[in-house]
């Protein structure tokens, strides 16, 4: 990226602004096209984090691009051209605009920080750049949230209760425990990051991922489990969505640190592959391996839903013996 553009005593992040603008004016970057992400942005043109996404948030702010889950910044498609309407007299304003920092509050730092983690992954957030986000003040933020670590919860909290369930709870444990799976994975579908804040060891403590357990556990109770076991059952329920969960945001960092996506590093490791497959220690592999037409395609979610029936099934015979 060229950084000839914009004035030269203009704060680092207008500059920024000024080459990205010129690039989708000249169509070198067109509507769906990834504009280079915070990091890259500061790693490019030496600045920091928070600077690099100060200068996203002002070319959203400018309609110039717009924020995709799992896929990043990208140009906005042209607004279309509003309909022509009469003239009206202009008023005379009454009072200036209102500061941001008034209309702070915890509810919007959060759904800040969430935009910036589905969009960037969880690496790239930091309270300045929620700040900058908002166009406020970094320790402005503090007043609401004391620590980064505090934002992760209520992140988790806010996004947990995203989804809820039915006040009808289907009458069998296995149709109620395979809508508790299903509505978890739907949600670390939409928030992969949700996935690297909590270890079952240490898990997160928020109302909303309890509702989501009790639900499960509700559908558990009653059958004859004894306590240990009945929660053994919820906790490996649990796991299974987010062991696969964790996959996302891991692929995501990979395919930002090497700038290939998976089917790119497989194919660059098809080298390695062969040596395994001609050394002739690994005969089954090989022949699976050997028996895929194109290759073999890893589907999170038809693993998920592979895994789930294999353990409702195995767990019919406990819950219902």
């Amino acid at each position: 990226m060229t950084k000839a553009t914009g004035a030269a005593g203009d704060p680092p992040y207008l500059r920024i602004v000024a080459a990205i603008r010129q690039r989708i004016a000249h169509g070198e970057l067109a509507p769906g096209d990834r504009v280079p992400s915070t990091r890259q942005l500061a790693a490019d043109w030496g600045v920091a984090l928070a600077t690099a996404t100060k200068a996203l948030t002002t070319l959203r702010l400018e309609g110039l691009v717009e924020a995709r889950p799992r896929i990043g910044t990208v140009v906005a498609a042209p607004a279309p051209a509003p309909a022509t309407a009469p003239a009206v007299p202009a008023r005379r304003r009454t009072s200036s605009a209102p500061d941001p920092e008034q209309e702070l509050s915890l509810e919007r730092i959060v759904r800040a920080a969430i935009e910036i983690a589905d969009a960037e992954g969880l690496s790239a957030l930091s309270m300045r750049g929620v700040a900058a986000r908002l166009g406020v003040a970094t320790m402005s933020t503090y007043r609401y949230v004391p620590s980064k670590e505090d934002l992760f919860l209520h992140m988790a909290d806010a996004a947990f209760g995203e989804e809820s369930y039915p006040a009808d709870a289907p009458g069998d444990w296995r149709a109620r425990v395979e809508l508790g799976g299903r509505t978890l994975w739907s949600l670390y579908r939409k928030h992969p990051w949700l996935a690297q804040l909590g270890s079952l060891t240490r898990p997160l403590l928020v109302p909303n991922l309890m509702v989501h357990g009790e639900w499960i556990l509700g559908a558990l109770d009653g059958h004859g489990l004894d306590p240990t076991t009945l929660f053994d059952i919820h906790v490996l329920l649990y796991s299974h969505v987010q062991g696969l969960a964790a996959h996302l945001e891991l692929e995501a960092h990979a395919e930002a640190a090497t700038g290939q996506t998976e089917e790119q590093w497989m194919d660059s490791r098809a080298p390695a592959l062969g040596a395994l497959v001609e050394s002739g220690r690994f005969p089954t592999f090989t022949k699976v391996v050997g028996s895929f037409e194109g290759g073999y395609d890893l589907r999170l979610d038809a693993l998920f839903t592979l895994g789930l029936k294999a353990l409702l099934d195995g767990l019919t015979p406990l819950v219902e013996g």
